[in-house]
């Protein structure tokens, strides 16, 4: 079987990684233990996700002039991702300021740098998007631009695969144009305002035709209009160190498990034992199992 040819519309981020004991509250300090500066942003590592599980990726997206533009680009390049089309803009590369917690938790500040840029297709664009099976979107990077992948796809039949985070409006003919969208449980209720994540993702089917919400340690839940019931798939026992971009792991896993033919329910349990490896490990795309991991723990 050929690798599924996956496209990814997104951010690439330097990811600024503080380890302390918990993240300090407004006007706090506290000590923290550890630092690292890993490789990220949710396009940059859903890229790195389905290039790890077996497919065939390319990114489409801006890193700056500086000193982690590079870097960057070479780490995307050592997973197997193309980045022909991941433009040098002049300026700062995008950073994410991340606090993780003794439980594996995290809190993030975003500064996009050279991802604001992005802000339409370029020439080429259209044309990386048209031979994928889908196009993997986020919102990191200007709203313009999401909607522009998402309607390319549209118009040559391309699956978009969306994932709404960080949570904010979407525009109608985002939402027209999406096949698959996957939020977690928080991004679910931000954008219905439900906190039954399943009452919400039935809400989320009046505008797309498919929705997987992921739960953390509950697992996930995909409901369909085509699907009178959801279906419910728990997660791969972990002990987490570090959730950052676990649900990328997760979107990307599922994109290259979706492209294979895989049903529905496999294909999330299968990203969900990615999932689940990532969270065993520190940081962002650093954390992201391989193709022949993945089969060893589902």
């Amino acid at each position: 079987m050929h690798p599924i040819r996956l496209t990814v519309l997104g951010s690439t981020n330097m990811d600024l990684v503080a380890y302390a004991p918990k993240a300090p509250a407004v006007g706090e300090t506290v000590a923290g233990r550890a630092f690292r500066t890993v490789p990220g942003g949710k396009g940059a590592n859903q890229a790195v996700a389905a290039a790890r599980a077996g497919g065939d990726v390319t990114i489409i997206g801006a890193v700056g002039t500086d000193d982690f533009g590079p870097r960057l680009r070479t780490a995307l390049e050592h997973s197997g991702v193309g980045t022909d089309f991941l433009r040098s803009a002049e300026g700062p590369s995008g950073t994410a300021h991340i606090v993780v917690d003794d439980r594996g938790g995290n809190s993030i500040v975003v500064v996009p740098g050279a991802n604001d840029l992005v802000t339409g297709l370029t020439p080429g664009d259209e044309a990386v998007i048209t031979g994928a099976y889908a196009l993997l979107l986020q919102f990191e990077l200007p709203l313009s631009a999401v909607t522009a992948g998402a309607l390319a796809a549209r118009r040559h039949g391309v699956r978009t695969i969306l994932t709404p985070a960080p949570a904010g409006p979407m525009p109608a003919e985002l939402l027209a144009a999406t096949d698959l969208l996957v939020p977690n449980e928080h991004e679910a209720a931000a954008l219905t305002g439900l906190h039954d994540p399943l009452l919400a993702a039935r809400t989320l089917l009046d505008h797309v035709p498919e929705v997987v919400v992921t739960l953390g340690a509950a697992g996930s839940a995909y409901v369909a209009r085509s699907a009178p019931d959801p279906v419910f798939v728990p997660a791969v026992p972990a002990r987490p160190v570090d959730t950052t971009a676990a649900g990328d792991t997760f979107v990307g896993a599922l994109a290259v498990a979706l492209g294979e033919g895989r049903p529905m329910p496999d294909a999330m349990a299968w990203a969900s034992a990615a999932a689940a490896l990532s969270v065993q490990r520190h940081g962002a795309s650093t954390s992201m199992p391989y193709r022949k991991e993945i089969d060893g723990a589902v």
